[in-house]
């Protein structure tokens, strides 16, 4: 094989994985959101803590953890995150015992923290604003039925869908929500929430590798570590072939 067919190889995979990851976020808001913003987790744990963990938990993550690594003291955390008789020792369960939970929602909540990982950032942040309210009840355009209710709506305010019929190849009438229009408003302006919705993608992120703040930090000294072993490595290299060649 020529070395024009194994470049041409190669451009092809990454155009079929270009392809294969537009795909999989394909209909999503982009979340851009950035774990090293302190300010920004700090406004999405407090999210989280108090529209989230009603019924579900983020089972593998200690409040402690958040002081550490939010720039809180253990006080404010203890003081603003952490409910009830829990310590800032604790897990961060939900309180919600899951027999009640099933038989109110028809499935046990799952837990989230590892959500971000699993469903990505731009899945959460977009599904976060796109409920909407129908005669039937709370739905959703990223996630249609879900068993979960829209427990944000006092913050946004209740959409309502615009729909248009089509008809498919078979000749089916079928009706499909095209947008989602603001009928009646909520404490934030959608400006607001959209941003209160980042923090809490963010904070989600953050949770799902919390090891990512450290992670990177330390990257850089082991970066420059290893590039001074190398010139050293380069120096010894000319010390001792000197005399050889």
């Amino acid at each position: 094989m020529s070395y024009r067919h194994i470049l041409i190889f190669l451009v092809l995979i990454a155009m079929t994985g270009t392809t294969l990851a537009a795909g999989k976020g394909g209909g999503l808001d982009h979340a851009d959101t950035n774990v090293h913003d302190r300010a920004s987790l700090q406004r999405g744990a407090a999210l989280f803590v108090n529209y989230c963990m009603g019924c579900h938990s983020a089972q593998y993550m200690r409040y402690q953890r958040l002081a550490e690594d939010l720039n809180l003291t253990e006080e404010q955390v203890e003081e603003f995150l952490v409910m009830g008789d829990r310590e800032a020792a604790d897990y961060m369960l939900t309180a919600m015992d899951a027999s009640d939970a099933e038989a109110w929602f028809g499935v046990t909540p799952p837990d989230l923290t590892l959500t971000a990982r699993s469903r990505g950032t731009d899945w959460i942040y977009t599904f976060l604003r796109s409920y909407y309210l129908t005669e039937d009840g709370w739905n959703n355009t990223v996630l249609e039925n879900p068993a979960m209710p829209h427990v944000l709506w006092d913050l946004q305010g209740i959409q309502r869908p615009i729909t248009e019929t089509y008809t498919d190849d078979e000749g089916q009438s079928h009706t499909r929500v095209v947008s989602l229009e603001l009928d009646e408003e909520g404490l934030m302006s959608a400006r607001d929430f959209d941003r209160a919705m980042l923090d809490l993608t963010a904070f989600m992120e953050y949770v799902a590798e919390p090891a990512v703040l450290k992670r990177e930090r330390l990257g850089i000294w082991v970066l420059l570590f290893l590039g001074l072993l190398t010139f050293l490595a380069y120096l010894l290299y000319k010390e001792y072939w000197k005399d050889v060649k």
